[in-house]
């Protein structure tokens, strides 16, 4: 059983919801998820929210926290799992942001920088992550696996 597999097993069982609101992965993680036969009774919702305005918009992520500190930021992060969690009323919310490349990186944000917000019922966690920069899909493949693997260790 691969992760993925397990995770969907997991949630199953324990009749848990899951909701995705991923910015620099693409749905990648949300495909991770719903490959898996019966993740219909676990996953409720899925939203790409690629550009700032999508954030603001759909997310209700604030102008401000874009503006002040970034779309690949601790604060956007924050707000978007938060906002997320309000939307799908799942008891996990995860959102992802970051640098998948290869251009878009800075000094202060360089190219394979992501956040991954995971929230499960009122307990929250941030994860900084600082992937190599071995281009695009691996940044995005690296996310993803990342975030199942922390997922799989809080509903253990």
């Amino acid at each position: 059983m691969n992760l993925n597999q397990k995770i969907v097993s997991l949630l199953k069982r324990k009749r848990i919801k899951i909701s995705i609101a991923e910015s620099c992965t693409g749905g990648m993680f949300s495909i991770a998820i719903t490959s898996v036969n019966g993740s219909s009774k676990v996953f409720t919702l899925g939203l790409v929210t690629y550009s700032n305005q999508a954030k603001t918009n759909v997310l209700k992520v604030p102008k401000r926290i874009i503006q002040k500190y970034g779309a690949v930021s601790i604060q956007c992060c924050l707000a978007m799992v938060n906002n997320l969690s309000k939307i799908s009323k799942s008891k996990i919310c995860i959102s992802i942001t970051g640098v998948a490349g290869p251009n878009g990186g800075s000094k202060k944000k360089p190219v394979g920088l992501v956040y991954i917000g995971i929230k499960v019922g009122k307990k929250l966690t941030i994860n900084k992550c600082n992937f190599k920069n071995k281009g695009r899909v691996f940044i995005q493949k690296q996310t993803t696996t990342k975030t199942l693997n922390l997922l799989l260790k809080l509903i253990k």
